[in-house]
């Protein structure tokens, strides 16, 4: 029963990290792809625009709602920044830590318990 439950925490921890990982992963893109853009529109000399935001897919959407869901327990930390870099960087560190670390740590001491 305990092993069971160790392999379901170990399993859950990976998802978790698999999700934070990837929503950081489509932030970055966004962001390197937006920036590239603004700046060959500054080199060209055209003024540069602000883009409207573009429709995400709805595999986009579904994992980042699951991520700020998975990282709100942190917002309280990153709640008076302005760089959503540094947000969504923090925010990745910490999950990573609390549900990598933590909850493998956690499986592994149920695992040795059994």
């Amino acid at each position: 029963m305990l092993s069971a439950l160790a392999g379901l925490m170990r399993l859950a921890s990976i998802v978790i990290c698999l999700i934070v990982i990837a929503s950081f992963a489509i932030f970055v893109v966004n962001q390197t792809s937006s920036a590239s853009t603004h700046q060959q529109e500054e080199v060209s000399g055209r003024v540069a625009t602000q883009k409207a935001p573009t429709h995400e897919s709805t595999a986009h959407k579904t994992i980042d709602e699951a991520s700020n869901e998975l990282t709100s327990p942190f917002s309280g930390i990153s709640s008076g920044w302005s760089s959503q870099w540094a947000i969504r960087g923090a925010n990745l560190l910490l999950a990573l830590i609390v549900y990598g670390f933590g909850l493998g740590f956690l499986a592994r001491a149920v695992r040795v318990r059994v």
